[in-house]
């Protein structure tokens, strides 16, 4: 399946810096990486996320009529969004298809999406065709079996905290948070720091008042 692209005007930081949730200053400053994925993080291009149990918690929440919901946390998004304006780019391969994970995809500014891919690793091949990047520039983070094909081929492969035990042994490291709880914002933040941009992010939206301000 091709990516679903759908153009997206200018990212309101003002609007999504207002949201207690989202606090930058209230988190702890970066903290040092390990040398061995330090470089591997400095090069990624882009980030290739899956869906259930990485950008969500995995569990499946049926409606009254057979509807499919599930919760997405707003600081991954903000990660997201932070990663793509710092130049790197963001693409969802899910083996699901959900309209609800296209209008997130659309709310993010995300270009790339592939749903119902039980072939992960073709739509990994096609992407790549597109994107014009070679497999060493692109980090993943996935949570079961199914995304071994892609762990395997990447830069740098990654899993939530709630990873199947049996995709540990592909990954580079694994967050401590677990999926569709902060797992993906922990990915987001390496990357930038690797890359010598997350101080200077924190600095300019402070500087800029962005930052929403925990009295706690």
């Amino acid at each position: 399946m091709l990516g679903a692209y759908t153009p997206l005007g200018p990212i309101d930081f003002f609007a999504i810096m207002s949201v207690p949730s989202l606090s930058l200053s209230s988190r702890s400053m970066p903290k040092k990486i390990d040398k061995k994925h330090l470089k591997l993080l400095q090069s990624i291009r882009l980030l290739i996320l899956d869906v259930d149990g990485v950008l969500t918690d995995g569990k499946l929440y049926y409606a009254g009529e057979g509807e499919v919901l599930r919760s997405f946390f707003v600081g991954d998004g903000l990660g997201i969004r932070l990663l793509m304006e710092a130049g790197v780019e963001v693409a969802i391969i899910s083996g699901r298809s959900a309209k609800l994970v296209e209008a997130r995809c659309n709310d993010l500014g995300i270009k790339y999406l592939y749903q119902g891919a039980l072939n992960k690793k073709e739509a990994l091949e096609d992407l790549l065709g597109i994107l014009q990047i070679a497999p060493a520039h692109v980090a993943f983070m996935g949570d079961d079996i199914i995304d071994i094909p892609i762990l395997t081929r990447v830069g740098f492969a990654a899993a939530p905290h709630n990873a199947h035990p049996d995709v540990l042994a592909y990954t580079h490291w694994q967050s401590k948070y677990r999926g569709g709880e902060g797992a993906v914002r922990e990915l987001t933040d390496m990357i930038l720091q690797a890359q010598n941009q997350l101080t200077s992010i924190y600095q300019r939206l402070e500087a800029e008042g962005n930052i929403y301000r925990n009295p706690s």
